[in-house]
């Protein structure tokens, strides 16, 4: 908990002063700004961009996948009032069954267990039976990790 008795964000901002993190800067706006079909942005001048950069939301997913078992509108509570947005909750949950996936790739070389909420309103894992031997790398050179443990 921080001063104000509340408690921490489910996100956290990336280094982005360190060594070889490179967050994609530049040249949203430059593909946009000479086109024949104006738009409310290029009329108003407005140079920024679409995409967000330097957000880490795995302290979300690691509260997620600790809260399997719980009753999802509790758990969707809280994970939003410690969030800035709602979009990365639905990156690893599905509200419906035909929806799930097994595992969920985010980035290059990270993997979390899918979830998704039953027809009790429980959250449950997509796949309770998934192990690290079952992903396989996509390359050698990078450090891969199945909900946050390297393997």
């Amino acid at each position: 908990m921080n001063r104000n008795n509340q408690k921490e964000p489910l996100y956290r901002k990336v280094n982005t002063k360190a060594r070889n993190v490179h967050h994609n800067f530049g040249g949203d706006f430059k593909y946009s700004r000479h086109k024949k079909k104006e738009t409310l942005e290029q009329t108003k001048g407005t140079m920024y961009g679409k995409k967000e950069r330097g957000l880490d939301y795995t302290p979300l997913f690691r509260f997620l996948l600790s809260k399997v078992g719980s009753n999802w509108n509790e758990i969707f509570s809280e994970a939003k009032s410690r969030l800035d947005k709602t979009e990365p909750i639905f990156w690893l949950v599905a509200l419906d069954e035909n929806d799930k996936e097994d595992f969920v790739r985010l980035g290059e070389a990270t993997y979390f267990s899918g979830l998704y909420v039953d027809k009790d309103g429980i959250l449950q894992l997509s796949n309770p039976k998934l192990e690290v031997t079952d992903l396989k790398h996509y390359c050698e050179c990078c450090t891969h990790t199945f909900n946050g443990q390297v393997y």
